[in-house]
């Protein structure tokens, strides 16, 4: 198992690329948010939704074999 995949941005897939990008935006909201006195009932809820984003990312990720590096030709 190759932890790497859950922390380095290179070795990420889609899913866990934009759970993270989805995250930080959704943390830069909620400053604002504190920030302008707002308060919105279920916003909470975006940061387990990121984060089941990510974990399914992460299942797909470590369920996906490597790119063979000579493309798809196969040799007989």
């Amino acid at each position: 198992m190759k932890t790497s995949k859950l922390y380095n941005f290179k070795e990420m897939n889609s899913y866990q690329f934009i759970a993270v990008v989805g995250l930080v935006m959704t943390l830069v909201a909620h400053g604002i948010l504190v920030l302008t006195d707002k308060h919105i009932s279920s916003f909470n809820a975006l940061y387990a939704c990121w984060v089941g984003v990510f974990v399914i990312g992460a299942i797909i990720n470590y369920n996906t074999k490597p790119h063979d590096p000579h493309g798809h030709h196969h040799h007989h």
